[in-house]
């Protein structure tokens, strides 16, 4: 497993999920994208259950994040930068994948009535993202852009509650995300639903 880029507040605690080794592999030097996440979801064990579940048959992996950064700022890497996780259909090979624990819309993400974003992002997950992203700077040289999961993925698809009615697939990292402060922070240039470069795999 690639370790963490470094130690930061204490560490970055490596949790590698059970099919990690059944991951593709790849070249450091070809990610270019953070894509920023939130879990929309209660809490982080309930986070790693999601994240365990295998729904790729063909190579029994799952869908997940490279980071996790927990309410109280904590850390942790559940995939190896040298392997790509499933995080953002389109984008996986090339970038970064980092989830904030975050309720979202949890539980009723695609109710057409519940759509309101029911929690911000805290100042320790602030503080700590701002710090991951210059470790992962200094330890990816080809990186240069960062995005919202919303951003990448901007497919409507039939609400839970009323199939006539459409509602956005994904809206993380959430309407009220600090985007400023990161990008001045972290020196990446944002991509836009408008102005991302084509997705190459």
């Amino acid at each position: 497993m690639s370790p963490a880029p470094a130690k930061l507040r204490g560490g970055v605690r490596e949790d590698p999920l059970p099919y990690q080794q059944r991951l593709a592999e790849r070249a450091l030097e070809d990610i270019d994208l953070v894509v920023i996440h939130a879990t929309e979801l209660p809490d982080l064990a309930t986070a790693r259950e999601y994240g365990e579940r295998i729904v790729h048959p063909g190579s029994q992996t799952g869908n997940s994040g490279h980071f996790y950064i927990d309410r109280d700022g904590r850390i942790e890497q559940w995939v190896a930068l040298d392997r790509v996780a499933h995080h953002t259909v389109g984008y996986n090979t090339r970038s970064v994948g980092i989830e904030l624990v975050n309720l979202g819309r949890y539980p009723n993400w695609l109710d057409s009535r519940h759509q309101d974003w029911q929690e911000e992002i805290t100042p320790a997950q602030l503080e700590a993202l701002v710090e991951l992203l210059a470790l992962l700077r200094a330890a990816l040289p080809g990186l240069e852009f960062i995005a919202g999961h919303d951003a990448l993925d901007r497919r409507w698809v039939p609400a839970s509650d009323d199939e006539n009615q459409k509602v956005r697939r994904k809206l993380d990292p959430g309407p009220n995300f600090p985007w400023p402060a990161v990008i001045q922070a972290s020196g990446l240039d944002r991509l836009e639903s408008d102005d991302r470069p084509e997705p190459s795999g």
